[in-house]
């Protein structure tokens, strides 16, 4: 099972110096906020997604207090909090750094870890990754240069089953059976085999020599690195050989890849208790929604929250003879929690009015168009951008000038756009294209 960062000894104090990449990288976070049209925005990493009841609670009582009382979940899972003021900064800080979700003023941004939001829960992983989310997130945050990271850097831990490794993490930790792991970089085939228990520092070294290949060259990810993953990869082998010889298997191999999030419903696994997994609504919690939530966590779970990349929250610990009742009473809010709920695979970015480069307020028509599920996942951007879209197989929405472009993206293909206009006089030709489109697979 996993586990939530325990909160620090002392709040923390923003940094007194800032590099020259950090002025050039424009991520937000909780100490860096971004101006929307719906006033400040702030991003709160959490690593792997998970919270503890009190860290909820705590994020639910800011959003109330200084934003719109609203929590928006992102494609990473983490948090932002939207409506803030421009001048709650100091505030904001304090409050979120005594429920020990800011542990470094420094490293706040580059917390960026995803993980398998089942594991250890459903008897289908090949390892606990809850041992590499702690001491990863700890060397992180302990590092001097590991603050020279991106907002963008992203790293993955995947139990084996393949649904966060889809995601196209910057560094990739896979879990395998017998206690090994996989390094990967980037997206490439090709891994690297290490002992499971030093996996957490490998995908450190990885990062500082990341840091090291970007210096000058402006690059963000392993994807803007010249020399791409390849030649990273190479020199993270060759090190990690000169620290402990033939420990380090390099592999070409298919893992086995997925890019659905956990369904919603109830959860089983080998344990005596279950899990709940509820979607949210174009990943948007209402105050009543995180209530119930975190109410559940506490009462009726094991105290723990986990926020999956798919924009679904997941409650383990629960009684499995309660668990179909609890689920219900979550439904009742309005949260997802069953595969036939016509917000099953609905996404969309914040649109009009919160975002100046929006084009149409798209959360409003994907409300408009929500129909019975589809087999494809459908996401809407009000420009294209496309901020937060998801990855693998789904149906592009596209704002556009006078109306908006319906695609379907199968990996790195696309099918021929079809363009509907926007028509006042016959508002459902734009819902009928979107099912259209989600009602096929090629």
């Amino acid at each position: 099972m996993l586990a939530a960062m325990p909160p620090p000894a002392t709040s923390p104090s923003l940094p007194a110096d800032a590099s020259a990449r950090d002025r050039g990288d424009a991520c937000p976070g909780t100490l860096r906020l971004h101006r929307a049209d719906d006033g400040a925005l702030a991003r709160v990493r959490v690593p792997g997604g998970l919270l503890t009841a009190m860290q909820a609670d705590a994020l639910g009582a800011v959003a109330e207090s200084l934003g719109d009382g609203e929590l928006h979940l992102t494609s990473r899972g983490n948090v932002q909090l939207r409506g803030l003021s421009p001048d709650c900064g100091g505030e904001l800080a304090g409050r979120l750094g005594e429920a020990g979700l800011l542990p470094s003023a420094r490293h706040e941004r580059i917390r960026n870890i995803v993980a398998s939001p089942l594991s250890g829960l459903d008897g289908r992983g090949a390892g606990n990754v809850k041992p590499w989310l702690r001491e990863l997130d700890s060397l992180l945050c302990a590092g001097e240069r590991t603050a020279g990271l991106s907002g963008r850097f992203l790293f993955v831990l995947d139990d084996g089953r393949g649904d966060v490794d889809a995601l196209g993490g910057d560094v990739t930790l896979l879990a395998q059976d017998g206690g090994a792991a996989l390094l990967r970089i980037g997206t490439a085939r090709t891994v690297v085999r290490i002992p499971g228990a030093r996996a957490p520092g490998a995908a450190l070294m990885a990062a500082e020599i990341f840091l090291e290949r970007a210096s000058g060259t402006g690059a963000w990810r392993v994807s803007d690195l010249p020399g791409g993953a390849g030649s990273l990869l190479d020199e993270v082998v060759r090190r990690w050989r000169e620290e402990d010889p033939g420990t380090a298997v390099t592999e070409d191999r298919d893992c086995p890849r997925g890019s659905d999030g956990p369904a919603p419903g109830v959860v089983t696994g080998p344990h005596d208790g279950a899990a709940l997994s509820a979607g949210i609504p174009l990943g948007r919690i209402t105050p009543a929604q995180w209530r119930s939530l975190t109410d559940t966590a506490r009462h009726r779970g094991r105290g723990e929250l986990r926020l999956t990349p798919w924009r679904g929250v997941v409650v383990p610990g629960v009684e499995r003879r309660r668990a179909a009742g609890l689920l219900d009473e979550l439904g009742a809010t309005g949260l997802v929690v069953g595969p036939d709920s016509p917000w099953t695979g609905v996404g969309a970015c914040i649109g009009r009015p919160g975002c100046a480069k929006s084009l149409a307020d798209v959360r409003a028509r994907a409300a408009a168009a929500v129909g019975p599920a589809g087999l494809l996942p459908v996401y809407w951007s009000g420009c294209e951008r496309r901020c937060g879209r998801p990855r693998g197989e789904w149906v592009d929405v596209v704002a556009v000038p006078g109306g908006h472009r319906i695609s379907v993206v199968r990996g790195e293909e696309r099918d021929a756009p079809v363009s509907v206009p926007d028509s006042p006089g016959s508002p459902g030709g734009l819902a009928e294209a979107v099912a259209s489109a989600r009602g096929t697979r090629g």
